[in-house]
């Protein structure tokens, strides 16, 4: 069995179909093995014999849709594919700090290595680069701006497309960790 995490897209604990036991459940009715959920943000881990991540993808985002009623874009990576990014230390042993924030924004539909498009203009973002094994962009953003972030994600969306779906580093870390337990 091989052990994934499902980065769902704009999935918050605001709604009631978003808590995590019920995103667990559908889980569970696609017949993954091992469910638990890393924060309370759509990052579901999960164990599977699948292999083919993009019908896996199709799966999970139907069965959201139908269960749940709930359209999100559904990012999956394998265990290794974290665990190997978290080991290269893309950040270069900078700390995800208040003033400091570590960004992984994974594409769900990368092909080979994307071009990363010059930042816009004041926005307060330094791109560290694109780690093609995860098939994520790297970033540090300086929150010193309370819009940045913000800011941030549109420029993401405008490269990217909306495909695509933002973790702190913090996160990602965590999910690593409940993928090896």
């Amino acid at each position: 069995m091989q052990r994934y995490v499902a980065l769902l897209r704009g999935i918050a604990p605001s709604g009631q179909n978003m808590t995590n036991d019920r995103l667990s459940g559908v889980f569970e009715e696609l017949g993954l093995a091992d469910v638990g959920s890393v924060l309370a943000s759509g990052n579901i881990t999960f164990s599977t014999d699948t292999t083919d991540v993009p019908a896996l993808e199709r799966r999970i985002e139907e069965a959201l849709s139908r269960l749940l009623g709930v359209r999100s874009c559904t990012i999956v990576r394998s265990s290794a594919e974290l665990r190997t990014l978290v080991d290269s230390d893309p950040f270069g042993g900078a700390r995800h700090e208040r003033r400091s924030y570590l960004t992984a924004t994974f594409l769900q539909n990368a092909a080979g290595v994307p071009d990363v498009p010059p930042m816009t203009p004041g926005l307060a973002t330094r791109v560290i680069g694109y780690d093609a094994p995860a098939r994520a962009v790297l970033a540090v953003t300086d929150n010193s701006d309370p819009s940045s972030g913000s800011r941030l994600m549109t420029w993401l969306e405008k490269a990217y497309g909306k495909d695509i779906t933002t973790r702190s580093w913090l996160t990602v870390q965590r999910i690593v960790t409940k993928l090896e337990h």
